[in-house]
């Protein structure tokens, strides 16, 4: 009687589980099967072999994600570019209003004259950077 009640305190250990895997397959690969079989396993972001041969096996869906760190880098810093280009846009309006309300009519038309200039060359910039993110789309993210 004091084993029993001694078994009874006594419940350190882990936990046995509800419903355990007891029964197990071998599948053997040849190293064509195998490369392919790593491959698969890798896109599908899973931690566990066995779990990705399980769902391949009943259906479950797969999820195969493939992420270009290039083309993320190219989006971060082409959306990064398109944020300073509309501060500089707001400070362009700010400029031309203050030069009206500070300066002479004469010396506002020069320094817009100026300010003119800097805008077709950044008009230039901003067309060449189109261009460039439209190649770099067609070659790299229409599969």
């Amino acid at each position: 009687m004091n084993d029993n009640n001694k078994k009874q305190l006594k419940k350190t250990g882990r936990r046995p589980k509800e419903n355990p895997a007891t029964i197990r397959y071998t599948i053997s690969f040849n190293e064509q099967e195998h490369a392919r079989f790593l491959a698969l396993f890798d896109k599908s972001g899973m931690q566990v072999k066995a779990h990705f041969i399980t769902s391949c096996i009943f259906d479950k869906t797969i999820k195969t994600i493939q992420i270009d760190k290039g083309t993320v880098d190219f989006y971060m810093r082409l959306t990064s570019f398109h944020s300073q280009f509309r501060s500089i846009g707001v400070n362009y309006n700010q400029i031309v209003k203050l030069l009206y309300k500070n300066f002479s009519e004469k010396k506002a038309a020069a320094f817009l004259y100026k300010l003119e200039k800097q805008t077709a060359e950044m008009a230039m910039l901003c067309k060449k950077i189109i261009q460039i993110s439209e190649e770099f789309e067609a070659k790299y993210l229409k599969k």
